[in-house]
């Protein structure tokens, strides 16, 4: 799951305001009497109250947020009924800072509405507030309940249920089952107060202040703390967000593999950035795990090392420039070919018309040599303005660095932006008909997208095809908490598009020369079982090489408490029937200090 957008607010939760775009339209009685929270959250997601007034709704106040948009408290039931499915907690949304404190038995006159938080359109699912209240305060200084405490043996092991088929796929009105389902247990617990114990950090601090947890350790581990997301069949299910209710100064800079022990606490929530939420007033006190970045093994003289390495939007005007050599110095050891994604031009998000990246790349390469690594050569080719997709005037773009010392390029004229490279046979053997080149940028597959990048390369007299990949993100994916189940993968149709593309460009290669050493590698932005993987294998045209890997240690990118796979080297029959090597080298993804949101993935191997 790709990034979050760079224009996102900095308040930690979506703004509650609700809209005709962020409000789920309901028909009901214009007024209701008498009623508890456990009345209005109801059995299901959505409340039997909605659009109704209710009055004087009693509670404690358990909780205040008085910053960003989202403005208001929550309060909870102390008599609560006997059944589990109804929450005991509610939102208030007040608009501006609440009158209220955290102890406050007071009563409240409101309308009960279901927000969506990033609008209807997302599909995430509601959560049930009362807005425009009248707050009576009854009494202070009053106990808070007790928090409901989340556990390995309260969350099941299944995640959700499936969709109602006759209210298009949404799980919106089907009975909570929170004994049965990890989203329907959360959902009813959604505004109450919970609590997690000695909590394993799955997902590190990221600049917005929020952390992942899982209080089920052992579900699907790695080695190095984390929680591998293996299948569209195997949920994490005890994955929660933590975020701050206080300063966010004050949040602890967490790595995977931490630990916040004792007790972290607060209301339960949703949002649109992770779904369910713990908004912490009191958080466990971090303690490291440990946590170190990988290095990998140095090449030999015989092998063949070829690296990817996202490098999240480079310009010359970035901090990183020495981290990332360092990187790929040390902990890569210095490969013989880097394919780099997301090189911005030379003065990075400026749209002014400028593509050429030669200041940042030669920036880059300098930072290399000061680092002790070798002078690398580069090639790439620069992007029509503003046609490759990216941040707005960024102009990514896909580069080769090579060690000239170890690897030689095939330069062959005639490769630009717009036209197709192509493949000949020439004295039994395949060549490409430009070097570098891009594989048919005028496809409807490369729209708004990186068109690939294609080399030839020569190793120890062997050639060897490198074609270099940025796929479309998942942007506009739905969550795996929205509230259509199973979700819809939107961006899949463009990007199955693109593999078919790169697929067919092997094949051409591989007619031509069955035993050719092929490698199309970079940020595929999907999964090792995915679609989109399966479309690029073809019919073993490719295959995915970190499927070499023990499965606890498929992963590249950590999103959301899931440690996944973006980031590829496909490798033709003839690499993969020599002794290669594959090593996902995690310097990135799962620290809190990441210079880049990937980690590098390094192919060892003998054309």
């Amino acid at each position: 799951m790709p990034s979050r957008s760079t224009a996102r607010l900095a308040a930690l939760t979506v703004a509650a305001v609700c809209s005709a775009a962020s409000a789920v339209v309901l028909t009901s009685p214009a007024h209701a009497d008498a009623v508890r929270i456990h009345d209005i959250q109801g059995t299901t997601r959505l409340s039997p109250y909605a659009g109704q007034k209710v009055t004087d709704v009693p509670g404690i106040v358990t909780a205040t947020r008085t910053y960003g948009s989202s403005k208001g408290f929550w309060l909870q039931d102390t008599t609560p009924d006997d059944n589990p499915a109804t929450s005991e907690g509610i939102f208030v949304y007040t608009s501006s800072t609440p009158k209220v404190a955290v102890g406050d038995s007071v009563t409240v006159t409101g309308t009960v509405s279901e927000y969506v938080p990033g609008g209807v359109a997302s599909g995430e699912q509601s959560v049930t507030e009362i807005t425009k209240p009248t707050i009576t305060t009854v009494s202070t200084g009053n106990a808070v309940p007790a928090p409901v405490v989340i556990d390995a043996k309260s969350v099941p092991g299944r995640y959700t249920p499936q969709g109602d088929t006759a209210n298009g796929g949404s799980i919106n009105n089907l009975p909570l089952q929170p004994k049965k389902y990890a989203l329907d247990y959360y959902e009813s617990l959604e505004g109450m107060n919970v609590q997690v114990k000695n909590a394993h950090v799955v997902t590190g601090t990221d600049p917005y202040a929020e952390l992942w947890v899982t209080v089920k350790p052992y579900e699907h581990h790695d080695s190095r703390g984390g929680t591998v997301y293996g299948s569209y069949d195997s949920q994490n299910t005890g994955r929660l967000q933590v975020q701050s209710l206080g300063a966010t100064a004050d949040f602890p800079k967490a790595n995977v593999g931490d630990t916040l022990t004792g007790t972290t606490t607060g209301p339960m929530d949703f949002n649109q950035y992770g779904g369910y939420t713990l908004v912490a007033g009191q958080i466990g006190t971090l303690k490291s795990g440990g946590l170190q970045r990988e290095t990998t093994k140095k090449q030999t003289g015989k092998q063949l090392a070829v690296a990817t390495y996202n490098v999240e939007n480079l310009d010359p005007s970035d901090k990183t420039f020495d981290q990332h050599a360092a990187a790929i110095v040390h902990n890569l050891q210095s490969p013989d070919i880097v394919s780099l994604e997301e090189i911005q031009d030379n003065n990075g998000a400026t749209d002014d018309g400028t593509v050429d990246a030669s200041v940042t790349v030669n920036k880059l390469i300098d930072a290399i040599v000061a680092a002790g690594g070798p002078k690398y050569d580069w090639r790439s080719i620069d992007p029509v303005n503003d046609k490759d997709g990216g941040e707005p005037g960024g102009n990514i773009r896909q580069v080769f660095l090579f060690n000239p010392e170890r690897v030689s390029f095939v330069d062959r004229a005639g490769g630009d932006s717009t036209t197709a490279v192509g493949v000949v046979k020439e004295h039994g053997k395949a060549q490409l008909t430009a070097s570098p080149g891009r594989i048919d940028p005028a496809s409807a597959a490369w729209e708004d997208s990186r068109k690939p990048l294609v080399g030839q390369f020569v190793f120890q007299g062997k050639t060897v095809f490198v074609i270099a990949n940025h796929l479309i993100s998942k942007g506009g994916d739905q969550s795996l908490t929205a509230q259509y189940q199973p979700v819809t993968r939107s961006s899949e149709t463009q990007r199955h598009a693109q593999a078919q593309e790169v697929n067919a460009f092997v094949k051409d290669i591989l007619k031509a020369q069955k035993n050719a050493n092929v490698l199309a590698l970079g940020d595929m932005n999907d999964f090792e079982f995915s679609g989109t993987a399966k479309i690029l294998e073809g019919d073993g045209e490719l295959w995915s090489a970190i499927k070499s890997l023990p499965k606890s240690e498929r992963y590249t990118y950590d999103y959301e408490g899931n440690s996944q796979v973006l980031d590829q080297i496909l490798i033709s029959p003839a690499v993969r029937r020599d002794s290669f090597q594959y090593d996902s080298v995690h310097i990135n993804s799962e620290f809190n200090d990441q210079i880049s949101d990937h980690d590098p993935q390094v192919l060892r191997f003998r054309p």
